[in-house]
């Protein structure tokens, strides 16, 4: 066994060109729990610590160029909260590029804390990170202990009990790190999927990039969506919820649906389209969505349920999001017949 010393130089070294330049970011920390030594042996950190990302890990209080940011139209997660990150190596900075996204320099690190309960009742239950490096994207998972010092590298993903805020009782899931991919995949690539220059504040890209690219802000604020339009904001949701899978190049690209905020084809986007492969998915239903008419429309079927061979999206969550689900019924409901 190697000692912890040996340890966290492996790490530094795997990581270096990395946020793993920082000199706070390795500091020895007692250990919370197991971790799977291949990884540990690849070099990745085995405790969140360990990055030096917070000065104060369960407030969540971020340490010297962390920066907090948040989505206009969040990924729905069992309605956890979630407290998003970003890391940027001094001497370096994010740009807009031409397609309306963000490029996010080697060395960046994107954290992302999920929580249930309020107050003193708030509970840490996983932080995902993701690490830019020369080689690519690393995604990796770590769950929070229960005194809430720190989170452990949990490779495989685990399970836990929590409580949802509309008070349903749900066997959470932490994603192992080959199913990050099935979110975060794109032409055999790991890349991030909610920081878009279009899901940000204008004041927000200002700040950090320096100017508010084209397409920013296009996405509805998700609590301000009554102020916009059925479309816009069903539009947005399925951007954010679905389209990092169902579109060209991604893990269901073969159903042949184009969830994107960009896509304009009424086909692309499942109007009168006969499923591909939906298999009992489609529940007996012909097409993925028929104007006018939602309870006849598969994409709907399946955001309505449960069960895990129809549920979609298919990871990410244990529970129906009502408030996503209405936003789609209405939009169906408003496309003219």
């Amino acid at each position: 066994m190697k000692s912890a010393t040996a340890l966290l130089a492996a790490a530094s070294l795997a990581l270096a060109g990395s946020v793993a330049a920082r000199a706070d970011f390795f500091q020895p920390v007692a250990a919370v729990g197991a971790v799977n030594d291949d990884a540990v042996v690849q070099g990745m950190p085995r405790l969140l610590s360990q990055f030096g990302f917070f000065t104060d890990g369960a407030g969540q209080a971020p340490a010297a160029r962390v920066t907090p940011y948040r989505l206009n139209t969040p990924l729905y997660s069992d309605g956890a909260e979630k407290l998003r990150f970003v890391y940027v190596p001094e001497g370096k900075r994010m740009e807009a590029n031409g397609d309306g996204l963000i490029d996010f320099p080697v060395g960046t690190a994107l954290i992302k804390t999920f929580a249930f309960g309020e107050g003193r009742e708030r509970r840490l239950i996983e932080t995902r990170v993701l690490l830019h490096r020369e080689s690519g994207w690393v995604a990796l998972p770590y769950v929070w202990n229960a005194e809430q010092t720190d989170a452990a590298l949990a490779i495989a993903g685990a399970r836990m009990s929590v409580v949802t805020p509309a008070g349903e009782a749900i066997s959470y899931r932490v994603p192992n790190k080959n199913q990050c991919k099935e979110c975060h995949g794109l032409d055999d690539a790991v890349i991030p999927i909610g920081p878009k220059a279009r899901n940000l504040s204008g004041e927000w890209l200002a700040a950090n990039l320096g100017e508010v690219p084209a397409g920013a802000e296009r996405l509805v604020v998700w609590e301000k969506r009554g102020a916009s339009g059925a479309e816009a904001v069903a539009r947005a949701y399925l951007d954010v919820n679905c389209a990092h899978c169902h579109r060209p190049g991604a893990t269901a690209s073969n159903s042949g649906l184009d969830l994107r905020w960009e896509q304009d084809d009424p086909h692309a986007l499942g109007v009168m389209k006969r499923p591909v492969a939906a298999g009992r998915g489609a529940g007996g239903l012909l097409f993925d969505v028929v104007p006018g008419d939602p309870d006849q429309s598969i994409l709907l079927h399946r955001m309505l349920s449960n069960d895990p061979g129809v549920a979609m999206p298919e990871l990410g969550k244990s529970s129906i999001d009502r408030e996503g689900t209405e936003a789609v019924r209405r939009w169906i409901e408003e496309m003219p017949k």
